[in-house]
């Protein structure tokens, strides 16, 4: 049974998954409510394993690598760190402050391949945005979840998100909408 793959990202309506250092939106752009905070929590409550590239894990463990998260705030994040991740890079270097964070070095596309056909669970990654672009071109990407803030971020807006992709055609799968603002869209993605 090969496992399904879900590439997870937040970003805001113009397409931007962070902003640069002039913004002063602060965390989810500052939009975040109590039924999107809940949603993310209940994400963490399946059994899964976490997918990082190099970039993402180092920033992940530079802002989440304590447990000192705010856990009224953000719930979810201590339940993202307890589950397993797979970090394919040839540069960190252990040990972490991240419980159950493997490395696995090699061509990115052919560990996750033999990842989902190996894996007894799900897999999910979060932000990770050059590894999943590439995933998503060869392919193994079976769901990208965008969730969507309602922001433009035009002047400040950094790394968006699919920059460089391939061209995609998207199947809706599920839409939701959080504290009547925030947008959250699951698509099957296929090359183009």
């Amino acid at each position: 049974m090969t496992a399904t793959y879900t590439f997870d990202v937040f970003c805001t309506l113009d397409g931007y998954g962070s902003y640069g250092p002039d913004g002063d939106w602060g965390g989810y752009w500052g939009k975040q409510g109590p039924e999107f905070l809940d949603h993310r929590r209940s994400q963490y409550f399946r059994e899964q394993r976490m997918v990082f590239g190099a970039n993402t894990f180092r920033q992940f463990m530079q802002m989440l690598g304590t447990d000192n998260s705010d856990a009224a705030t953000d719930a979810w994040i201590p339940l993202m760190r307890a589950t397993p991740a797979t970090v394919v890079s040839t540069t960190p270097q252990g040990p972490f402050n991240w419980p159950d964070a493997t490395v696995v070095s090699g061509d990115a596309v052919d560990i996750i391949d033999r990842l989902k056909q190996d894996s007894e669970t799900p897999l999910r990654s979060h932000g990770s945005l050059s590894l999943n672009r590439a995933l998503m071109q060869a392919g193994l990407v079976d769901f990208v979840q965008v969730t969507i803030f309602p922001v433009i971020s035009g002047k400040t807006g950094s790394r968006p998100i699919f920059e460089h992709a391939a061209d995609f055609d998207l199947e809706l799968v599920e839409s939701r909408t959080f504290d009547g603002r925030i947008l959250e869209i699951i698509y099957r993605p296929t090359l183009h």
